[in-house]
C-alpha cells in the first residue's frame, strides 16, 4: 500500500486533489466516555453545575468538525454541508456514546472531520464533568462508516452503531 501524504523523497505534503471529481461524501465516527455512576446520573438528569452538558458537547463537536483543517496539518479544507452530533446514554456501563456524522460534496472525504467532531464532543463532556469525576475515560474513537469517493462505501465491523 502506498501512503499518499508523502512525496517521492519521503517528505510530508498535502495531496493534490484538483483532478478528482466532486462526489457526495458522508462519514460517521463514534467514541465513548466512561464515568462514575454519580456523574452519569447528574448528566442524565441535566443537573451538572456547569449547565447543559450534552448541548454544549454537541456544539463543541460541530465546531470541531468545522475546524479540522486548523488542527490536522495535511487535511484539506472542506465545504461541509451538514454536521450532526448525537449521544446515547449507556446506563449499564455507565457511559455516553457520541456519534458525529459529517456530509459534504467535494473531492476528498470527511472522515477526519467526523473523527475530530466526535473527539471534541467527548472532550467537552470531560471538561464539563471533571469537577465531579476526574477518572473519566475517553476511548473507542473510530470511523464507523463512510460513503462516497473513489474508495466507495466502508462499514467498520467494530463500530457499535446503536440507535
Amino acid at each position: 500500500m502506498k501512503f499518499t501524504h508523502f512525496d517521492p523523497g519521503g517528505g510530508a505534503w498535502m495531496v493534490d486533489v484538483s483532478e478528482k471529481e466532486d462526489t457526495r461524501r458522508e462519514a460517521t465516527a463514534e467514541g465513548l466516555i466512561r464515568m462514575s455512576r454519580e456523574c452519569f446520573d447528574l448528566v442524565a438528569a441535566g443537573n451538572m453545575e456547569k449547565g447543559d452538558v450534552l448541548g454544549t458537547a454537541r456544539i463543541a463537536g460541530i465546531m470541531g468538525a468545522k475546524k479540522t483543517p486548523d488542527l490536522i496539518p495535511l487535511c484539506h479544507i472542506l465545504n461541509l454541508t451538514g454536521v450532526s452530533v448525537r449521544f446515547e446514554m449507556l446506563k449499564d456501563e455507565p457511559a455516553i456514546r457520541a456519534v458525529c456524522t459529517v456530509r459534504t460534496v467535494g473531492k476528498t472525504g470527511a472522515e477526519m472531520e467526523a473523527l475530530t467532531g466526535v473527539s471534541c464532543a467527548l472532550l467537552a463532556i470531560y471538561d464539563m464533568c471533571k469537577a465531579v469525576d476526574k477518572t473519566m475515560e475517553i476511548g473507542g474513537i473510530m470511523l464507523a462508516e463512510k460513503s462516497g469517493g473513489k474508495s466507495g462505501n466502508f462499514i467498520n465491523p467494530n463500530a457499535n452503531r446503536r440507535g
